[in-house]
């Protein structure tokens, strides 16, 4: 597979994306068919370098000697953009279904497909430089998908994801420079790549940049305090807020605090110091919060969304043990989370588009209705508490023994912290499904009259996601030994 490839990944959806509103085509259907077209080559592609990946890297443009914007395949691009790579195409079919009466469709295709591109350059970029250019692009062209119905609600949420985000990348670009400066590259190495004798007089300077890093990068991440923007963003339409929670977004940020810890800061120069223990504080601080907001909210898509900030520092705890089972815990729910929580936004983006109910007191008897929407759901629900034989369960356990085998006490700390929110985590989601499918006496059932599944285009990614989900945890071995490889 030739390097070449690499860019042709970015510039095929970038490119096609900006020609959607300018397509000479009429007809929504033919259209539809080149967007699903567009994306479905690209993951194609995706797929051919994850399989046969080139040995060199893509050079984009070259600064000087330390800077360039270059692309590069290893293991950690292969996870994430693989990740991206298959729930792409199912998030662009469901959108086809959910945006068929919204204005400006032209517009919300053309940044839906650009942001693809985007995200792949993160995942692709060979370097510090690259990935961080990459970020900052992938802020820009998201803020209008939040911005999308040009609500009062849209706007502020829009406006306060931009506010977060450009602060959070302010804080990254410190690390950047101190990166550049201290390191003998700003490429990507496991290990990481700081010169220690230039590093040695200056340790906790350096320590304290880290956790500056860490904090800006975890804006995109939902670390505490700096997650008010993601339960906002729920405003903006189902196939977008689906892929900010699961896929482009708060993935971005788990993947750029995987580089600079593991890549370019290094586990060995920060495994035992304060700053470990100080990012694992923010981390167990997070997972509770965010589990516990959940319990409360009554908004289907707000509760996933204080949910998907438990979440995502489930990945971050795994990060920050800084040991090889620590990672394997964050790649396998890095994986198993994406696939959970994009197929729960879109049960309850179907449940909202096809009986305009949003709330969960509302969904009493809709099971009945909406057979397929509702297993999905309960798939989803399972896999989220970590019911054995699903995917949430092994990416948990393998969390779990990873805390015990660190015998960090804050990884304990940590282990003690995954048990609550698993707990937190039933409370959560199960009151969705059982209302779903046990009504009680006195719920209105004249109000679902009407109400069905939807359409094969909604359907369909919701029942490949599930077997998504059944097969991760079926087949744990196969996966936990793909991701081993791949870190090491």
């Amino acid at each position: 597979m030739k390097e070449w490839v690499l860019i042709l990944i970015i510039l095929i959806p970038v490119l096609g994306g900006i020609s959607i509103p300018v397509l000479p085509i009429k007809n929504r259907r033919i259209k539809h068919i080149y967007i699903e077209g567009l994306v479905l080559i690209n993951s194609i592609l995706v797929a051919c370098l994850i399989i046969d990946p080139p040995a060199g890297r893509f050079e984009i443009v070259n600064f000087v000697q330390k800077l360039s914007l270059s692309l590069k395949m290893d293991g950690m691009s292969a996870v994430f953009g693989g990740l991206v790579a298959v729930l792409w195409p199912l998030a662009t079919l469901y959108a086809f279904a959910y945006m068929k009466e919204e204005k400006r469709q032209d517009a919300f295709y053309m940044f839906y497909t650009v942001t693809y591109g985007i995200t792949l350059g993160i995942a692709f970029a060979e370097d510090l430089l690259t990935m961080y250019f990459f970020y900052e692009l992938l802020t820009l062209t998201t803020v209008p998908l939040v911005l999308h119905s040009m609500t009062r609600e849209a706007v502020l949420a829009s406006r306060k994801y931009l506010y977060y985000s450009l602060g959070g990348a302010a804080f990254a670009f410190i690390g950047l420079i101190f990166v550049i400066s201290y390191g003998t590259t700003a490429n990507f190495q496991l290990g990481g790549v700081l010169d220690m004798d230039k590093v040695a007089p200056k340790a906790d300077v350096l320590l304290l940049v880290y956790v500056i890093a860490f904090l800006g990068f975890g804006v995109k991440a939902a670390i505490c305090p700096f997650n008010s923007w993601l339960p906002q963003a729920g405003v903006a339409p189902t196939p977008v807020t689906a892929l900010l929670h699961a896929v482009a977004v708060v993935k971005a940020g788990a993947f750029a605090i995987i580089r600079i810890t593991h890549y370019s800061f290094g586990a060995d120069f920060l495994k035992g110091t304060w700053a470990q223990s100080l990012v694992m504080a923010v981390v167990i601080l997070t997972i509770f919060y965010g589990s516990s907001r959940a319990v409360k909210e009554t908004h289907m898509k707000r509760r996933l969304a204080y949910s998907t900030i438990a979440n995502l520092s489930y990945i971050l705890l795994g990060v920050v043990m800084m040991t090889p089972q620590g990672m394997l815990g964050a790649l396998t729910h890095m994986i198993s989370h994406g696939i959970m929580k994009i197929e729960a936004f879109f049960c309850a983006g179907a449940i909202i588009h096809q009986s305009k109910k949003s709330y969960v007191y509302e969904l009493d008897g809709l099971g009945q209705k909406m057979p397929v929407v509702f297993a999905a759901l309960t798939i989803s629900a399972l896999g989220l508490m970590g019911v054995p034989m699903t995917a949430g369960f092994i990416s948990k356990w393998n969390l779990a023994r990873a805390a015990v085998e660190s015998k960090n006490p804050m990884a304990l700390a940590g282990l003690a912290i995954l048990l609550i929110s698993a707990f937190l985590t039933a409370i959560y989601m199960l009151p969705m499904v059982v209302r779903g499918y046990f009504p009680t006496e006195d719920s209105p059932q004249a109000m679902l009259e009407g109400v069905k599944d939807p359409g094969w285009q909604m359907v369909l990614p919701l029942v490949i996601i599930a077997v998504f989900i059944m097969g991760a945890g079926l087949f744990s071995t196969k996966l936990t030994e793909f991701l081993l490889a791949l870190y090491h």
